[in-house]
């Protein structure tokens, strides 16, 4: 830009400044205005006849492909076929990953015993026998559907409603719709199990990330470490007042940058600062399990003790339903299981099947769980055939997206109930198919939200979690 074009962009700023001030309106207080009126809109414009059931999200998410056949679909008639070719009349020509194309598919019986459980007398695997004795606050959902068959754009069309990046998350969707319920905590807090051993499975930002909707609304994910945020505390020799000091004289820089040029990114950056500020407060006293009783600790399991594992995040994220946040995520990784069933399955079972439980238990003796909405899922199921030879204790299962299991509890769901069913073979949806855009529109029903109504504008075009096709909200599993 030459000198002269920079004269005629200041002169022309100036002019515009000038003008909306006689007007009455500043334009920092014009981009704020505009700001909360459209993220009110988008409250309000989804909002249905019906209040809201729940409050807030625990969204456990199980990343891998957690196995439905060894966990909760019950399909006693496989052993029977053990070993035997999958018919072609349940393939349906459908596709194989690379691992299992061309290769013939035979039977893998499920390599667990199951029982019925509770009044509602759910099916439910010997290595979930914590998710068994609350089977009759939960919900299953067996006839879950997606339409990818790799981790990746599967787990980010789970979480986004679109299987290529660049789309807000669930959360994103859901905060930016509801907005806060403490104002000392982010509205979208994210946790990630910290493993015992490597894992191959890759956790993405982007599975938390804010797309095209204001990055303040991205999911902030809290550490196992002694600092649980990055960069969250002062710096050495920075004493608190000073910090204070510093921080207001970086709001006014930013607020006079704001009203030159209209950006909301530099709206988000003000708020964002200011969180940290009161982040480093909120966040140590959150993290600090310290104040729990022993009676805790014996509920969640002996791994609860451990910082970052699942059973200590499933008490973290009680913590943050009590402190009001809006969102809450964990990831437990490392349920693909292309080998070695016995063992990989049931190691992670250990990891989640006690803590998982608690949780429920948990929520519902502090009177949370009427209206916290918690939701248990991976992004895809597991295939009835074998992966390897079907005979081996090595054997595995390959990805499968044409039926998996989730299950909900709470926040408005219909507890002690089994929706949807499978073929004979556990390979097809076959009685009310619920896709993963029907439980997104499901859950947002949950939460006071009409999906069909909530969009936002983006370069554009008017976008939704849901998408452009049909979704629906299953009445079925609502109480």
């Amino acid at each position: 830009m030459n000198d002269s074009s920079r004269t005629e962009r200041a002169v022309t700023v100036q002019a515009r400044r000038t003008f909306l001030h006689s007007a009455g309106l500043s334009p920092a207080a014009m981009a704020l205005a505009s700001l909360q009126q459209q993220t009110s809109v988008a409250a309000a414009q989804g909002l249905p006849d019906q209040l809201a059931r729940a409050k807030r999200v625990i969204f456990l998410t199980q990343s891998g492909g957690p196995s439905q056949l060894e966990l909760y679909d019950h399909k006693p008639a496989l052993k029977a076929l053990a070993g035997t070719e999958l018919p072609d009349s349940v393939r349906q020509g459908q596709r194989l990953t690379g691992m299992t194309a061309g290769k013939k598919q035979l039977v893998l019986p499920a390599v667990t015993q199951f029982r019925q459980h509770g009044d509602s007398g759910a099916t439910v695997s010997e290595w979930l026998p914590h998710t068994a004795a609350v089977a009759d606050e939960l919900c299953f959902v067996k006839s879950m559907v997606t339409d990818q068959i790799n981790h990746a754009p599967a787990m980010t069309k789970f979480l986004t409603g679109h299987q290529l990046p660049g789309r807000p998350s669930f959360g994103c969707w859901a905060t930016w719709g509801l907005g806060s319920l403490n104002r000392n905590l982010p509205e979208y807090m994210v946790l990630l199990s910290r493993m015992k051993r490597g894992s191959d499975q890759p956790l993405y930002d982007r599975y938390w990330g804010s797309g095209f909707l204001p990055s303040r609304l991205q999911g902030v994910k809290l550490r196992s470490a002694a600092e649980p945020v990055l960069y969250l505390q002062d710096p050495a020799g920075m004493p608190r007042k000073l910090r204070r000091q510093m921080l207001n004289g970086l709001k006014d820089l930013n607020q006079q940058h704001l009203e030159q040029t209209l950006d909301p990114e530099i709206e988000t950056r003000i708020s964002q600062y200011e969180m940290a500020f009161r982040m480093q407060t909120s966040i140590p006293e959150l993290a600090d399990l310290s104040d729990e009783p022993e009676s805790t600790f014996r509920l969640y399991g002996a791994d609860s003790r451990r910082p970052g594992s699942y059973a200590a995040n499933c008490i973290l994220a009680r913590r943050m339903a009590e402190r009001g946040v809006r969102f809450i995520q964990l990831f437990h990784p490392d349920w693909d299981h292309h080998s070695r069933l016995r063992s990989w399955c049931v190691a992670r079972c250990v990891d989640t099947d006690q803590a998982s439980a608690a949780l429920i238990k948990d929520l519902k003796q502090r009177g949370l769980l009427d209206d916290t909405l918690v939701i248990w899922g991976g992004e895809f199921g597991r295939s009835p055939a074998g992966q390897g030879d079907w005979r081996s204790a090595e054997a595995g299962r390959d990805h499968h997206p044409r039926c998996f299991t989730v299950w909900m509890a709470g926040g408005g769901v219909r507890p002690g109930m089994t929706w949807g069913a499978t073929d004979d073979f556990s390979y097809n949806s076959v009685v009310d198919p619920v896709h993963v855009r029907d439980l997104h529109a499901t859950a947002l029903h949950l939460l006071g939200i009409n999906h069909e109504q909530f969009t936002y504008r983006h370069q554009g075009l008017d976008f939704r979690l849901t998408g452009v096709e049909k979704a629906n909200v299953v009445h079925g599993v609502l109480s």
